[in-house]
């Protein structure tokens, strides 16, 4: 079982979540909720009230006793704030996916690109990870800025009968790796 330790950056700390977190965890996605509703369909589900943020915060500690989930809430070092959260999940073969999101009053302030990169330090040397994976939708072109800028490479979509092309949601999705050096 891995430590649960915070992550420090110049500005974050990324920590696991604790009980006490309950309240502006689901503030958080109460309030950006319609903006959440494409890319997280499931935590949203999963977090339709506090006594749900609750349920949720205990689930994760049980993930990462297991190995299955690592997720971290994000807060801002200077203010206290709750900001965002972002997650590791282990998968076969070495790999690694990453997913996060911002409070709409955080994005474009540089603090995506600094947890992620907390993220994949913890992947590829704490976790063991020898390649991360990060997914967005096409239209989601910050999501897709803050990969590049981390060194993730673009996945060329892949290639699909015509008949199937058209009904297949995935051809909405961008699929970005980044291979441990």
């Amino acid at each position: 079982m891995l430590p649960r330790a915070p992550l420090y950056t110049e500005r974050l700390c990324l920590r696991p979540y604790e009980p006490a977190d309950a309240d502006a965890f689901f503030g958080l996605l109460h309030a950006d909720r319609p903006r959440f509703q494409p890319s997280f369909p499931d935590r949203l589900q999963a977090v339709r009230s506090a006594a749900d943020a609750d349920v949720t915060l205990r689930t994760f500690a049980d993930d990462w006793r297991s190995g299955r989930f690592y997720v971290f809430g994000i807060w801002h070092r200077a203010t206290g704030e709750y900001v965002g959260d972002i997650c590791l999940m282990p998968q076969q073969k070495g790999q690694g996916e990453i997913g996060y999101y911002l409070a709409a009053a955080a994005e474009g302030q540089g603090f995506a690109r600094e947890a992620l990169a907390a993220i994949i330090d913890f992947g590829f040397d704490v976790v063991g990870s020898q390649r991360l994976l990060v997914r967005c939708y096409q239209n989601n072109v910050r999501g897709q800025a803050v990969a590049r800028a981390a060194g993730f490479v673009p996945e060329p979509p892949p290639r699909r009968s015509v008949w199937f092309r058209n009904s297949d949601a995935l051809n909405q999705i961008c699929r970005f790796w980044l291979v441990k050096q």
